[in-house]
């Protein structure tokens, strides 16, 4: 009944996250738009992360120190795209603190896609969602691997304050399972809340 329903969780999350992808990555003629040739300007950042587990048990907390580059999608991919989307790539290293100290380290790629419609003065708000790999120095009761899978999608906010400094905010669903590559795949789903700035 427990591992039932541990991989009902798994299952609603992962479809979540697919999901979210999936409306980012589209690239359908309801999205297209006609866009001049000179591309956004590449970007690049760093921010600190904090999650907590909520699947299978809420018993694991961790901070992940992270470094990303965030590209005109459209120049990377070669094909047209909404102009207010983006392709990112991130980096992080970290370790749990509770219930022990155990490394975490990922690399994972994401779509962002600014929300236009909600943007005011200095507030830029977006949605994101991607997938990596996670190595994870630690394993919960039939996790089976140390590598995994790392999904995560989330909502965040670019904040401009004065000419040369802007800081974000984000809110993901963090996700991390084996994607039946093992027998044993239970997952860990957790919250992680970034913050950070661009340099």
């Amino acid at each position: 009944m427990v591992i039932s329903l541990r991989n009902r969780r798994c299952r609603v999350s992962m479809l979540i996250i697919v999901l979210i992808s999936s409306v980012m990555f589209c690239q359908g003629h309801a999205f297209a738009q006609e866009k001049t040739t000179k591309y956004a300007p590449n970007r690049y950042g760093m921010g600190i992360s904090i999650g907590n587990s909520y699947g299978p048990e809420n018993d694991i907390t961790f901070t992940l120190l992270s470094g990303f580059a965030l590209f005109d999608y459209e120049k990377i991919w070669g094909h047209k795209v909404p102009e207010a989307l983006r392709f990112k790539v991130e980096g992080s290293i970290g370790n749990t603190t509770r219930p022990d100290k155990k490394l975490m380290t990922s690399m994972n790629i994401f779509a962002l896609y600014y929300i236009k419609a909600l943007a005011f003065k200095s507030v830029r708000p977006y949605i994101e969602g991607g997938i990596g790999i996670i190595y994870t120095d630690f394993q919960v009761e039939g996790q089976g691997l140390r590598f995994n899978f790392n999904p995560q999608a989330g909502i965040g906010a670019e904040f401009n304050i004065g000419a040369d400094a802007t800081f974000f905010a984000a809110l993901r669903a963090h996700h991390i399972s084996n994607g039946g590559l093992n027998h044993d795949n239970t997952g860990i789903n957790s919250v992680t809340l970034t913050l950070g700035r661009f340099f």
